[in-house]
């Protein structure tokens, strides 16, 4: 028609009218002006995160790169085993070994490694008094020579009561040990007890390095699984492996000649807790079927 324009003649677009609507009336944004709104979020969240860690209890707080939700939930916490402490206090290893080293006394002469029957224990001695004063509070330096010795003292513990429980087998096979059954269940009994002692240092020695590297924490991966590991709710903050945890592991193994609540996952683990059984085994079930026949 007359004086009707060409647009009025097509019909209106609505995606060219959808897209007039929602394009913003102020242009596209600026790239700086986001990069500012993120970093405030930024901040703005790092605050929040600060405010949450002083309303923390102390005793839950972790120690610098430690903030990250631990095993139990709750943010910055890991467990005591798992990052660097003071390290274990020295006296129940050294106790223990004093036992064990006391223990070697009332063995009859003909079973000692060495003669006479003082020579060894005060070697053994000896070397446990250098190590309590390397470290006599906290067992939190180490070096080569104090390793050295360390493993030295483990190892001449371990190799006496070795060869006085090989005598004492060899006598009760071939008939020759002592008819008394008084002595002979004190004699089997001070092979058993010692033989927990030492496989208990052993295990205690090379758990994830040794008392040092736990406590610097330098290695991650435990040998041995104890409970308050995989359920750390039921342990306090503090709680990491200390001798005592060894010895219990030693004394059930001894018993019930299996893994009870603490499990081996290393291969020299599960071999050490292997020979320390077999050689409970043999000890127990030999010297208590010989006290039963003499008894008879």
């Amino acid at each position: 028609m007359p004086g009707t324009s060409k647009d009025n003649d097509e019909p209106a677009r609505p995606d060219a009218a959808r897209s007039e609507r929602t394009e913003p009336q102020d242009g596209p944004r600026d790239p700086p002006a986001d990069s500012a709104l993120i970093l405030q979020g930024i901040r703005a969240l790092h605050g929040r995160l600060d405010e949450l860690d002083r309303r923390m209890p102390p005793a839950e707080r972790a120690g610098p790169g430690d903030q990250r939700p631990g095993e139990d939930g709750r943010l910055g916490f890991r467990p005591a085993w798992k990052r660097p402490t003071e390290g274990e206090a020295r006296w129940q290893a050294a106790v223990a070994v004093a036992i064990a080293i006391a223990l070697q006394f009332p063995l009859p002469g003909r079973l000692v490694l060495l003669r006479p029957v003082w020579v060894l224990p005060v070697i053994q001695g000896l070397l446990l008094l250098a190590l309590v004063m390397a470290n006599p509070r906290r067992i939190n330096r180490e070096s080569r020579a104090l390793r050295m010795l360390s493993l030295t003292l483990a190892a001449v513990l371990s190799l006496a009561n070795i060869w006085s429980a090989a005598r004492l087998v060899t006598e009760l096979v071939h008939s020759t040990a002592a008819n008394a059954p008084g002595p002979l269940l004190v004699t089997g009994g001070v092979i058993w007890l010692t033989n927990i002692i030492v496989f208990a240092l052993w295990y205690w020695e090379f758990d994830r390095g040794g008392p040092v590297a736990r406590a610097n924490a330098t290695r991650p991966y435990p040998d041995f699984l104890f409970v308050q590991m995989t359920s750390p709710k039921l342990a306090p903050p503090d709680w990491e492996p200390t001798f005592g945890d060894y010895l219990y592991l030693s004394f059930t193994n001894a018993t019930a000649f299996s893994p009870t609540d603490v499990m081996p996952l290393s291969r020299w683990a599960k071999m050490a807790m292997t020979a320390q059984a077999s050689v409970s085994i043999v000890t127990v079930l030999l010297v208590v079927a010989r006290a039963v026949n003499i008894l008879r």
